[in-house]
């Protein structure tokens, strides 16, 4: 499938490390940050605090049901709307009110497990991945909620010139969201689109949408990836940096980014959501065969 071209205006207005004398100190600030004062990975048990001390966290009419114990490989966390299981990836709309969108977190910060939506279990539910059998942990805590945009899909088939020429890494589009409050897992929130990476993972397109909660205190205040700056100072090159390096310590190359390492602006951001939501439309609809096998149901 041919690229959908984007305008040269668009790619140049991501931020990008400019030359200042004052880089190198900031980046040894920003690696002391990252690697020399890293809170320890908490198991999953500890997490549990985490959770009880969110649920006061606006959810909106949706809830979540957990089934299986903790730290297994059956556990499961569902999505409900109104008391009902429903698919977090196609019953939840991408698009919100005010012009947000809805984000389905996986993964809390400052956790460790590597949790996902299940795109090959019926209602898709959130599970911890599996490695050779084994329940997978970041070598680190992640230090932004992580999740998803529903009804999107990144395509296989759809290649990225500016990103090596690699297809889509077939899961809906992650969302890394700056916040300062600890999301729940399962939980549905609304969030401001402000940029986004053009990650390269193990030869495939994985979009990295920054954004932010629209009831964190901040939110009001950032727009863009310029605001991001701005507000969060170091906070693109920290997750740039932990992105990129999260796999070395398990002896494995760094990941690479398209766009020479840019964080891509709003405006960017808002044509690649547009655009996986209509690959995942041509998926669910059958125009795109779905040969990943995966659960539209």
């Amino acid at each position: 499938m041919a690229a959908v071209m984007r305008s040269a205006a668009v790619r140049c207005a991501g931020v990008r490390r400019a030359p200042c004398p004052r880089l190198a100190a900031r980046q040894a600030v920003r690696q002391q940050l990252l690697w020399g004062a890293r809170p320890q990975a908490q198991p999953l048990r500890q997490q549990r605090l985490i959770r009880a001390s969110a649920t006061a966290t606006k959810e909106g009419k949706y809830g979540k049901q957990p089934k299986g114990p903790e730290e297994s490989l059956e556990y499961r966390v569902f999505v409900q709307r109104d008391g009902k299981e429903i698919s977090c990836w196609h019953d939840i709309p991408l698009y919100a009110e005010d012009g947000a969108l809805n984000m389905v977190v996986e993964i809390p910060k400052e956790t460790s497990a590597k949790m996902e939506c299940a795109t090959d279990e019926p209602s898709n539910p959130i599970k911890q991945d599996i490695k050779k059998g084994k329940l997978r942990y970041y070598p680190y805590n992640i230090n932004w909620n992580y999740g998803m945009l529903p009804q999107t899909w990144e395509d296989p088939m759809h290649l990225t010139p500016e990103a090596d020429n690699a297809g889509g890494d077939n899961d809906p589009v992650d969302v890394v969201e700056i916040g300062s409050a600890t999301l729940v897992t399962g939980g549905v929130y609304k969030v401001k689109p402000l940029g986004v990476y053009a990650m390269i993972d193990d030869g495939e397109v994985d979009w990295k949408v920054i954004a932010i909660n629209v009831d964190d205190p901040k939110a009001a205040s950032v727009n863009d990836v310029e605001d991001v700056e701005r507000e969060f100072p170091g906070e693109l090159e920290k997750i740039l940096t932990w992105f990129r390096d999260y796999k070395i310590p398990d002896g494995k190359p760094a990941n690479k980014f398209g766009y020479d390492s840019q964080a891509l602006n709003k405006e960017f951001a808002l044509d690649v959501i547009k655009e996986t939501h209509t690959f995942y439309n041509n998926l669910k609809n059958g125009q795109r065969e779905n040969d990943k096998g995966l659960a539209l149901q």
